[in-house]
């Protein structure tokens, strides 16, 4: 009698969503700002600041942030579709794929995140936490390097999010001991406005 078992990390790559993006900024647009009729301020501290998304989350709504883990796969050495900061991290990689949520189920963010796949076992010792509240845990330090931020669209987002577009979103490295240690893509849900106000001011308030 042959038994089957079935892996708990894939070994054929799913899809991911990135942004199909209208507009997108780097360097100069992410260390100096962008107008506020652009982006209101509050949105811009989520999106632009080097704190922790589900941290940030977890304050706005006074819930867990949690997530719901939804790919884990051995991608080996592709570019995957991923920023091209994915050469930055180390092959064989892996790519995994949560929602971000509040503990009732609210989902507010998405992310995709690349991981040399050897040592991802290392950090993320518990694959359902937040990759915040993992390196939290064992004490590690970071710099998170923020490379890109979008507005854009995506229609299984669209569906995730149970939201209309265009949605933010953001990539970036997180640095260890001065080395890449994971490459980050994020999307925020349109009804953090329900927190942080709508994401753009009329020309008026600027």
């Amino acid at each position: 009698m042959t038994t089957i078992v079935t892996p708990t990390t894939t070994t054929l790559p799913t899809a991911w969503h990135r942004l199909k993006p209208i507009w997108q900024g780097e360097g100069e647009e992410i260390q100096k700002g962008l107008p506020h009729t652009q982006l209101a301020p509050a949105w811009q501290l989520l999106l632009l600041g080097d704190g922790s998304p589900t941290r940030h989350l977890q304050l706005l709504t006074c819930e867990p942030t949690e997530v719901d883990v939804i790919d884990m796969s051995l991608i080996g050495n592709i570019s995957d579709n991923a920023p091209s900061l994915i050469e930055a991290v180390p092959g064989p990689r892996l790519r995994r794929q949560v929602w971000l949520r509040t503990a009732s189920g609210k989902r507010l963010g998405y992310a995709t995140s690349w991981w040399e796949a050897s040592h991802v076992d290392e950090f993320l010792q518990n694959r359902s936490l937040p990759i915040w509240a993992s390196l939290a845990r064992i004490r590690t330090e970071l710099y998170r390097d923020i490379r890109g931020i979008y507005c854009g669209y995506s229609e299984a987002l669209e569906l995730g999010f149970e939201q209309a577009g265009p949605f933010w979103g953001r990539h970036y490295l997180f640095w260890h001991h001065g080395q890449p240690l994971t490459l980050i893509y994020e999307v925020f849900s349109p009804h953090l406005a329900k927190y942080l106000g709508q994401t753009q001011l009329s020309s008026s308030n600027d």
